[in-house]
């Protein structure tokens, strides 16, 4: 058990570090390409300014993310061998997928973005970075389509003690991949949306480039509200589907130990998983049979009903997750996409009225809010994955069936120390080039060669 607890915590702790950086990697890409092409279409250089400026963080971002994400693959068969033998036939095709039609067209079009400037026309420089946006965002439906064969099997067929794939048609159709993507790809555009409007308040608080970073702040703003809008719609869909296709992760959302009809909402209450209970519990009668049922009446089964089913249909065991961690992770998520859309509205509003600059308090909250998507990003992942828990492969496979039998404890904490002391070298680094060049602005406010003293510029020949 401690082996496998270890091998947990440090699945948890680099999945969510790289996970900081997809979504603004999925929504940046699209942003800076819709940047460009608004270049290419008037001419106005402020446009080529700012898909250069824009970009460049992009690929400070998008660097970060690639080699944090490096890490995740060696740990199925390191940490998770038991799973790579069970799973080995469906989750590898998706990943292969990933690299050959996703990850090899970025990285060839990301070259040719990066150092094509001068040497393409504008439109074929225009068209690489599309090329990147839509590889991208490629690269994440590959990986959410083995993600949602673990949260809900389709397309198999056990044999010899593994799953193998008999239809990929139906593993590429699943329905809880086609409502978890567009709610990741949405965050995503929320994420580079708020991003852009933070960089953009802080330069506009100083009186920084004010032409280019009130034009930035709108088409940041703009993403930010329609999506964090949009985002909220699609979240409601998710969790329809995962009512039907995971109950016991529904319930453990609300802390719902008993079957209810109608079921209400929870808002807030102290959860007590020891003796299946809670206490000041604040609800919205019916709310949650409402949030599932497009209806106020209809039974929504509760935890120790689950329980039981779950251990007449899979055998002894405990069938449920952390209930305390996966409710408040779901409130997290909740609460911080609430502000993003309260903040974007509030800057749209006194945008249209022209009075945003005058009111300096709010940029500060648009700059502020700057860690709000971050946040609620890796509480809904955190939802994700915690709701599911016993299972690994939901219904096929458990968490303490799947790691590797012959890896010690000693070995795991090794190496657990030794991805946490590079990722904290990692955010160093980040976070200083990101805010480096982020205080620094576009182009023409860097210092040129110039200005540097005779002596200095020797070592730039």
């Amino acid at each position: 058990m401690e082996a496998l607890l270890l091998a947990r915590w440090q699945f948890g702790v680099t999945t969510t570090y790289h996970f900081l950086f997809v979504p603004l990697t999925l929504g940046l890409s699209i942003l800076v390409a819709v940047i460009e092409t608004m270049y290419v279409r008037t001419g106005n250089e402020m446009y080529k300014k700012m898909a250069q400026f824009w970009g460049k963080l992009f690929l400070i971002n998008f660097a970060l993310g690639v080699a944090t994400g490096l890490v995740q693959e060696f740990q199925f068969g390191m940490n998770w061998s038991g799973y790579s033998r069970f799973m080995g036939d469906i989750f590898g095709a998706p990943l292969a997928l990933e690299a050959l039609t996703a990850f090899y067209l970025e990285s060839v079009f990301i070259g040719l973005w990066i150092f094509g400037w001068n040497r393409l026309s504008k439109r074929m420089h225009a068209t690489t970075i599309w090329l990147v946006a839509f590889a991208t965002n490629l690269s994440a439906l590959w990986i959410l389509v083995a993600n949602s064969f673990m949260q809900s099997p389709v397309g198999f067929v056990l044999r010899h003690g593994r799953a193998e794939m008999n239809d990929f048609g139906a593993v590429l159709t699943n329905g809880y991949v086609w409502n978890q993507y567009p709610h990741t790809l949405l965050a995503g555009l929320t994420t580079a949306g708020v991003f852009v409007m933070a960089i953009s308040a802080y330069h506009l608080l100083r009186k920084n480039q004010l032409d280019f970073f009130r034009l930035s702040f709108k088409i940041g703003l703009t993403f930010a509200l329609v999506a964090s809008l949009l985002v909220a719609g699609a979240g409601h869909r998710q969790a329809q589907f995962v009512a039907h296709a995971q109950p016991m992760k529904m319930a453990a959302m609300e802390a719902l130990w008993e079957s209810a009809n109608p079921a209400p909402f929870s808002l807030m209450a102290a959860v007590d998983q020891e003796k299946e209970t809670n206490s000041a519990d604040i609800e919205v009668p019916g709310g949650l049979s409402f949030l599932i049922n497009n209806s106020f009446t209809g039974e929504v089964k509760g935890i120790k009903d689950l329980q039981t089913e779950y251990s007449a249909k899979y055998g002894p065991g405990n069938y449920v997750p952390d209930v305390p961690m996966v409710y408040w992770s779901f409130r997290i998520m909740v609460i911080t996409g609430s502000w993003l859309v309260f903040i974007t509205f509030l800057c749209a509003y006194l945008l249209r009225k022209n009075r945003l600059e005058n009111n300096p308090w709010v940029l500060r909250a648009a700059l502020y809010s700057l860690p709000i998507p971050y946040i609620a990003n890796s509480a809904g992942w955190a939802v994700t994955e915690l709701g599911r828990q016993p299972w690994i492969v939901f219904g096929l496979q458990r968490v303490n069936q799947a790691v590797s039998p012959m890896v010690s404890a000693g070995a795991i904490w090794t190496s657990l120390l030794g991805f946490a002391l590079l990722y904290c070298a990692l955010a160093v680094v980040g976070i200083y080039l990101l805010a480096k060049y982020a205080r620094l602005g576009p182009v023409d406010s860097q210092p040129k060669l110039a200005a540097i003293p005779a002596k200095e510029a020797t070592l730039w020949n």
